[in-house]
């Protein structure tokens, strides 16, 4: 898969693409991650990506000269998505969707922003990773990439943990152990030393629900709310079926 970034910051972003899961993708041709300088494209000695805004008013805002010389002169993989606080809410489902894909790029946006003639004509739709404000869209960048990135087949090696992942079923992940099994008279549940693997299936199912239901009951109501089975499950392994307002 290959992923294009353009930014005024290239390095924090292809310092930050070097390590970890993304980083051995690249070395190993799975992930195509190219970071392209904005001020690469610009015509003066100054290198200016941003001016004064039409109308007046406080910070700047990026031209659309360079943004779009960039982009036509690179031609990436398509959609492209400008980082905006207007956009869609990042999230797994999302993230699911450009895995998917042949490639995608992004636009870090800067300052007050970016002249709006880039996001209506040059880019195909916007993406926000929550509703707060950063100085730029390239920690949003890495955020998508890493998400994305380690979704791609192979990355992750194993092919069933993105499956087991918070967020992958519409639910927080079940509680992790390892040893020892006993740390501080804090006992690992029997069922997961077991051996049984469907009851550690039915017990990890059961977990998950509670860990959702007491954390995050806005994925619950996302997904229909408690099935009467769901309610059982719950009730087998002793985990209450009611949210934290119970």
């Amino acid at each position: 898969m290959r992923i294009d970034v353009f930014t005024i910051f290239p390095q924090m972003v292809e310092e930050f693409c070097q390590h970890s899961l993304v980083g051995k993708a690249q070395k190993s041709s799975l992930l195509d991650i190219r970071v392209h300088d904005l001020r690469d494209f610009t015509t003066d000695v100054h290198r200016s990506v941003d001016d004064t805004p039409f109308g007046g008013g406080a910070g700047m805002v990026l031209r659309p000269e360079p943004v779009f010389a960039s982009v036509e002169h690179v031609n990436p993989p398509r959609p492209l998505y400008l980082l905006s606080p207007g956009g869609k809410t990042f999230d797994q489902e999302m993230a699911a969707e450009l895995a998917n894909g042949e490639g995608f790029s992004l636009l870090c946006g800067r300052y007050e922003g970016v002249d709006d003639r880039i996001r209506t004509e040059l880019c195909d739709g916007e993406i926000s990773i929550g509703d707060f404000v950063l100085s730029g869209g390239e920690v949003g960048a890495m955020v998508i990439v890493e998400a994305v990135g380690r979704l791609v087949p192979g990355v992750m090696g194993n092919s069933s943990s993105a499956g087991d992942e918070s967020f992958s079923a519409g639910l927080l992940e079940y509680p992790q152990f390892t040893k020892p099994a006993s740390f501080r008279s804090m006992d690992v549940p029997f069922v997961l030393r077991s051996g049984n693997h469907g009851e550690i299936e039915r017990w990890r199912m059961a977990a998950a629900l509670a860990r959702t239901l007491m954390a995050r009951p806005d994925l619950i109501e996302r997904r229909g709310g408690l099935s009467s089975q769901e309610k059982a499950l719950l009730e087998q392994y002793g985990f209450s079926s009611e949210g934290p307002e119970a």
